[in-house]
């Protein structure tokens, strides 16, 4: 009798007991992917980890893209003073602090050696376009804004000297080129380097036509 008297007491202060207590909170969501699945976290700092296959090489090759573009432009006929670039065509023109200011720039590009061998001109200095460097939440972004080739992209930090640019490219009247591996016959992968006291050039190893290194200058509008 005593025991099941006991058990009528205590049973409904233990479901009281229960009943009061809060549900688990729910898991925390999943953090935010890019397209190429890898997490959101801000600024990206390893370009390994989102760049295409076919981009890799070209930028594992990209000292051979220099050697054959500078012989076929100092051998074949071109357009544009090439004489007068100077550290811009030079491959080991590089030098620390390469972090590029937010802003305004000029900016030309250098088209160097033909993929048409013989066939094409073996180099081609164009005039000078807008282009701008930005901080946005996923770090450093470059635009060229004017110009029927229009590139943009971010940029990754590298080292003291290299900065890597994965990007692509928007022609004629299209909008601004704003995804990387949205469009692979459009995408490019580049370096940024300062070759100056504020001057900088991206190289652009092996471009999906026309020439087999492309060079765009940057100085501060």
């Amino acid at each position: 009798m005593r025991l099941a008297r006991l058990s009528r007491l205590v049973l409904p202060l233990i479901l009281t007991a229960c009943a009061a207590t809060p549900p688990p909170p729910p898991p925390p969501p999943m953090p935010a992917t890019t397209v190429s699945g890898s997490i959101n976290t801000g600024a990206l700092r390893d370009w390994r980890g989102i760049v295409r296959s076919a981009d890799r090489d070209r930028y594992a090759r990209r000292d051979a893209a220099w050697r054959l573009a500078l012989e076929q432009a100092r051998r074949q006929t071109g357009s544009g003073d090439l004489r007068s670039l100077g550290d811009l065509i030079e491959p080991g023109a590089a030098r620390r602090d390469v972090t590029p200011p937010v802003g305004a720039y000029r900016c030309r590009t250098v088209k160097l050696g033909s993929q048409g061998g013989e066939q094409g001109l073996g180099y081609v200095v164009y005039d000078w376009f807008a282009c701008r460097i930005e901080a946005t939440p996923r770090g450093l972004k470059f635009s060229k804004t004017t110009g029927s080739q229009r590139p943009s992209g971010l940029l990754f930090p590298e080292d003291d000297r290299q900065m890597v640019m994965l990007g692509s490219l928007a022609l004629a009247v299209e909008p601004p080129a704003n995804s990387y591996g949205q469009r692979p016959e459009r995408d490019l992968i580049a370096v940024l380097e300062r070759i100056g006291e504020a001057r900088w050039r991206l190289v652009i190893p092996w471009p999906q036509t026309e020439s087999n290194l492309d060079l765009i200058e940057l100085v501060p509008a």
